[in-house]
C-alpha cells in the first residue's frame, strides 16, 4: 500500500512539473513575441469574430434612403436577424435552411432583383468589408455619381403567396385577397389581416391633377405631338419640383402611349405590366416601401423569392434618440 501511495505521489509530481513547464514555455513565447505581431493577431481574431456574427447571426445595416419613412429615416443604423431565415454560407452564395419563413408585415432585407453584380469575388469582398466596418464602408459605388449601389433593399412584406395587388391612378394600393372576388383598399386589407402599419404619402389627391397632366404631356412629346401651352407648363413644373410619385406618373404616361398606339408591342407590354398588377406566387413575398410615393419596390420588379430574403430587421441602434424595436 505504501509503494502504491509513493508511485501516485511521484506520478502527480511529474504531471504538475510538466504543466508548470508548459506554462513557463507559453509565458516565454509570449514575452518573445513582437508587440506588433501580438496586435495583428488580436485584430484578426476580433475581425473574424465580427465576420462570423454578421454573416450568420446579427448584421449591422445602414438605411440608405427615405423609402421606409416613417419606420426608418435615411442614415438609421439597424441590426438584422440573419439566422431566422437562414444565413448564406458566404456572401452572395448558397443559403442555409432557416428557422421560419418570411411572414406578412415583416420588415425584410433582401437582394435587389434589379442589381447587376460585378462578379462573385467582388460581392464577397464588398459584403465582407461592409460587415467588418459595421456598415460604415461600402465599396460598391456608382462610377458616375459615387453613390452606393443598391445591392440590398429593405422593404415591408405587404404581400405573401396567393395575394394580388394593383395601383390606381392616385397612388393607392388595392388588394384582391386569396379566395376573394372583390378588390379592396390597402387600409381594408390591413383590417382584414390584422397587420397594421403606417404609410407616408407625399401627395394629396388634388396634387395628382398636375402629375397626370405632366405625364400625358411627356407621352405626347414621345409621340412627336405638339404640346399646348398648359401642357408645356405642367411638364416644366414637374421638372422643377420633381416627380414625387413616379409609379403613378408612369401609369398615366404608359396608358397614354398605349391608347395612342395600341399596335406598338413595347407600349402594350409596358402598360399591361404596370396596369394589370401583380400576383404573388407561393414561396415569394411582395415588398413595398412605407413611404409609398418615393419607393422603388415590388411594383417595379415584382415579387421576390424567399431564397433572396437575407434577414428580418430587429432594432434601431443608432442614433440613440431613435433606438428601439422595429415594427
Amino acid at each position: 500500500m505504501r509503494g502504491f501511495s509513493l508511485r501516485l505521489v511521484q506520478c502527480t509530481e511529474r504531471l504538475l512539473t510538466l504543466r508548470a513547464r508548459r506554462k513557463a514555455r507559453a509565458r516565454l513565447k509570449q514575452a518573445r513575441k513582437h508587440p506588433v505581431r501580438d496586435w495583428v493577431e488580436a485584430f484578426f481574431q476580433a475581425a473574424l469574430l465580427v465576420l462570423v456574427i454578421n454573416q450568420f447571426f446579427l448584421q449591422a445595416y445602414r438605411i440608405p434612403s427615405g423609402s421606409m419613412i416613417r419606420t426608418f429615416i435615411e442614415g438609421d443604423r439597424i441590426f438584422v436577424n440573419k439566422m431566422i431565415y437562414g444565413p448564406e454560407l458566404l456572401p452572395g452564395l448558397k443559403k442555409l435552411p432557416g428557422l421560419v419563413r418570411p411572414e406578412r408585415n415583416d420588415v425584410l432585407i433582401f437582394l435587389n432583383p434589379s442589381y447587376i453584380g460585378r462578379g462573385t469575388l467582388f460581392t464577397i469582398a464588398q459584403r465582407t468589408i461592409y460587415m467588418l466596418t459595421l456598415s460604415l464602408v461600402d465599396i460598391d459605388r456608382d462610377a458616375i455619381s459615387d453613390e452606393a449601389r443598391a445591392q440590398l433593399l429593405i422593404k415591408r412584406a405587404v404581400g405573401v403567396g396567393g395575394d394580388r395587388f394593383r395601383n390606381d391612378l392616385y397612388g393607392n394600393l388595392e388588394v384582391l385577397p386569396p379566395g376573394g372576388d372583390q378588390w379592396i383598399s390597402e387600409e381594408a386589407f390591413q383590417d382584414l389581416t390584422g397587420e397594421h402599419y403606417t404609410l407616408q404619402r407625399l401627395l394629396d389627391r388634388s396634387d395628382y391633377e398636375l402629375l397626370h397632366e405632366g405625364a400625358r404631356a411627356l407621352a405626347y412629346r414621345d409621340l412627336n405631338l405638339s404640346l399646348s401651352d398648359q401642357e408645356s407648363r405642367a411638364l416644366e413644373a414637374l421638372r422643377r419640383g420633381g416627380i414625387r410619385d413616379p409609379f403613378a406618373f408612369e401609369l398615366v404616361r404608359q396608358g397614354t402611349l398605349f391608347a395612342a398606339a395600341p399596335h406598338n408591342a413595347r407600349y402594350r407590354q409596358r402598360y399591361q405590366f404596370i396596369a394589370n398588377g401583380w400576383y404573388v406566387p407561393r414561396d415569394r413575398i411582395f415588398g413595398l416601401g412605407d413611404n409609398r410615393d418615393n419607393s422603388r419596390d415590388g411594383r417595379y420588379f415584382g415579387p421576390v423569392h424567399e431564397d433572396n430574403v437575407l434577414g428580418k430587421s430587429m432594432i434601431i441602434y443608432w442614433p440613440l434618440d431613435r433606438m428601439g424595436r422595429i415594427h
